[in-house]
């Protein structure tokens, strides 16, 4: 019989996902070595070659990907066990792996995590940082306990907590001689000059909603993968683009950048905490909802004339 540890299969899916020797230590919390010792060791056992070496990167052979869903199926198993036998105590404690989509994430965080931890000292709290798809698909296999987004969230088997409504503003560079006053009707010529991220990012569709009749042209130019590089963009001259009311920071961290309103009803998003519908973690996801939903003050605290 073989003997596949659970370790080795931990060890298995983060190098899987990593597809990175040093990155896959770090995520499992051991050295390179120890990680490289135990996979070599597990192929061994097995009698195969799960990951190929021979280039620069690392890849997948034909039997570690038909292996990779059911090791997975394996592991979120064993997490859920471990939860029930939680139950009952009185903290949060062991694992939690908690996804957040780009444009919520260096937002949110800085006020969230203290809070967390204060409050759940034995929470090992592990992030994941990837857009909504990706994000929902990985919650549904078990690879992530819940995960921040925006609504809507239109995936079979979610459950779901409303946390707040974080509004739309229109960024625009601090000296444009050449911008209409605010506030910022849907129709305005000014959002012909729109910036957009990349495909895939749901703040993307939320901004061509919000245009209205408008056809943003400058998308067809520039495409962005944060924020923070559009924002960049705009402060330079090469556009304007929507920014949500928890990005919005201090005047002073925004000198080359104008934070306008949008004429009411004011443009917005509602931020939402998701989670595998009848999973064992359904507890736990309603209560750090809760705490976030009740930090909403904590970062939206921006004020715009």
């Amino acid at each position: 019989m073989i003997k596949m540890t659970i370790r080795q299969m931990q060890y298995f899916d983060a190098l899987a996902q990593t597809l990175h020797f040093g990155r896959a230590a770090q995520l499992v919390g051991v050295t390179q070595p120890a990680l490289s010792s135990q996979i070599l060791e597990l192929e061994e056992r097995l009698g195969c070659r799960l990951f190929d070496r021979s280039g620069k990167m690392v890849r997948l052979t034909d039997e570690a990907i038909a292996l990779q869903p059911r090791i997975e199926r394996i592991l979120s198993d064993i997490r859920e066990v471990e939860t029930i036998a939680r139950r009952g105590r009185s903290t949060m404690e062991g694992r939690f792996r908690l996804g957040i989509i780009p444009t919520i994430a260096p937002y949110l965080l800085p006020h969230i995590l203290p809070e967390i931890r204060q409050r759940f000292a034995g929470l090992q709290l592990e992030l994941r940082e990837a857009v909504t798809e990706t994000l929902a698909a990985e919650t549904a296999a078990g690879r992530i306990d819940g995960f921040i987004a925006a609504l809507p969230l239109d995936f079979p088997g979610l459950a779901k907590e409303e946390l707040f409504i974080d509004r739309f503003f229109l960024a625009v560079p601090a000296n444009d001689p050449s911008f209409v006053a605010p506030p910022v009707p849907p129709e305005s010529p000014a959002l012909e000059r729109l910036m957009l991220l990349e495909e895939g990012h749901c703040m993307r569709d939320q901004a061509l909603a919000i245009c209205g009749s408008v056809k943003p042209v400058a998308m067809a130019s520039y495409g962005a993968t944060s924020l923070t590089t559009l924002l960049q963009m705009v402060a330079h001259g090469l556009g304007v683009t929507l920014i949500p009311e928890m990005a919005a920071g201090p005047e002073g961290d925004m000198r080359d950048l104008k934070i306008v309103p949008f004429t009411e009803p004011a443009p917005a998003r509602t931020v939402c905490f998701a989670w595998r519908r009848n999973g064992s973690r359904h507890e736990e996801c309603v209560e750090l909802a809760e705490i976030i939903r009740g930090m909403r003050e904590a970062f939206l605290m921006r004020k715009v004339a």
